[in-house]
């Protein structure tokens, strides 16, 4: 064979050998390392998928901070709200005071001061906040009172204010639902201390807070339920006791963040109550404030 022939051989070998080079199947360490070292190209929409899923699953390691020596936990971890702020950012605001005095026939159960409400010193002060017209529409007060008047509840009413979380924020995002949670023994010891007839409380997501307390687990939807609870859920029963404990009614939240229940919707729910407190105000004999003067309410 002539040189020129064999040349011409080694030439189509290596053309050959480059070709094969290109199909021979690399091993890589991870997807991100190959994506590195190749070339530009489509990517398609089922790759798309499965990077997308790759990410969610190390986000997820990343958030619940596993390790692979880690035993699995027994449940979910709760994961904090994005909105959390630590009680540091609002060290600067007072905690409201409770209006609680023994025997009374309700008290109200909110979630804990906002910020206006912690700087005025008095509850549910936020002009958008619908409590004050609520406790008028639904019977609870014979007239509509200002924040400020939160004072008077007890002596001219018979109700009180408290909250299952003491510390201000600036809504209800900004709390964990672990320390929601944990605010339940400290809500029950004041309600049998004072021992008041109901305990009214503010909103869907204190009661699951509660919920999560006794029974240590996340409510189900089939579970709750607006109005008066089980009487197995009375608040306040100390073991031994001739108390039994006080009612427990659920009402919407008054907060004007709460945008899922219509007004309408609102004022129907919260007229039960209105209407058994007005009824106990009778039979207690309480005077009542009609346009700054106290008149006996006559019994139902």
């Amino acid at each position: 064979m002539s040189d020129n022939a064999n040349k011409v051989k080694s030439s189509a070998l290596s053309t050959f050998g480059d070709s094969l080079q290109r199909f021979k199947h690399h091993s890589t360490v991870t997807k991100a390392s190959s994506a590195s070292r190749s070339s530009p190209r489509h990517v398609t929409k089922i790759e798309k998928k499965r990077q997308i899923h790759d990410v969610s699953d190390a986000d997820d390691t990343t958030n619940n901070k596993s390790t692979p020596s880690a035993s699995p936990s027994p449940t979910k971890r709760a994961r904090i709200s994005s909105k959390y702020a630590p009680p540091s950012k609002y060290a600067h605001l007072t905690p409201l005071t409770d209006t609680l005095v023994p025997g009374l026939i309700c008290i109200f159960v909110g979630t804990n001061p906002g910020v206006r409400t912690a700087t005025t010193g008095h509850a549910y002060a936020h002009p958008s906040n619908s409590f004050w017209k609520l406790l008028h529409s639904s019977g609870c007060t014979d007239r509509r009172l200002q924040p400020q008047q939160d004072v008077d509840l007890p002596r001219l009413y018979s109700m009180g204010n408290t909250n299952i979380v003491s510390r201000p924020s600036k809504d209800a995002g900004e709390l964990s639902k672990a320390e929601m949670a944990a605010g339940t023994p400290i809500l029950e010891a004041k309600v049998a201390k004072f021992r008041p007839e109901a305990v009214c409380i503010v909103g869907k997501g204190i009661w699951e807070a509660v919920w999560r307390w006794r029974y240590g687990r996340e409510m189900r939807k089939e579970e709750f339920r607006y109005g008066w609870q089980d009487e197995k859920e009375r608040m306040g029963r100390v073991d031994g006791a001739e108390w039994e404990g006080a009612r427990v009614f659920v009402a919407t939240s008054t907060s004007g963040l709460s945008a899922s229940t219509k007004p309408a919707e609102k004022e129907a729910i919260w007229r039960p109550f209105g209407q058994w407190v007005m009824q106990r105000r009778g039979e207690r004999g309480i005077e009542e404030s009609v346009g700054g003067r106290d008149v006996k309410a006559e019994p139902s």
